[in-house]
């Protein structure tokens, strides 16, 4: 199975429980599909957006930053963009396939 990460903004000011259900969901989406979720990282809440996005009739300014790392079949991946594309909890989402296969996966930097 190829391995994907998952870049997603969630709309800021989220109460907490639910900005957890909606990683929870998408977590519990892969593994339920026969995927593996493989880590998270919180890339910082209520950042600046580069610029203002219309999404749900509203605008928005700032936004929630998370990523998922996780091995899926690409069939899998198609529907869960479909879910994150109506959910009213997330303004942008992108899938960034890493790797075909485990030795072929690129390497990610250190934070510094």
């Amino acid at each position: 199975m190829p391995f994907y990460e998952l870049v997603c903004i969630a709309r800021s000011k989220l109460v907490e429980n639910n900005l957890r259900d909606l990683i929870k969901t998408t977590a519990t989406h892969v593994m339920n599909q026969g995927g593996v979720v493989r880590g998270f990282d919180n890339l910082g809440t209520e950042k600046k957006l580069p610029h203002r996005i219309k999404r749900h009739q509203e605008y928005h300014t700032k936004g929630d930053f998370w990523v998922m790392h996780f091995h899926a079949n690409p069939l899998m991946v198609q529907n869960l963009s479909k879910k994150l594309l109506v959910d009213s909890r997330v303004l942008r989402h992108t899938f960034i396939k890493l790797g075909d296969k485990l030795d072929t996966i690129i390497t990610r930097p250190d934070k510094s």
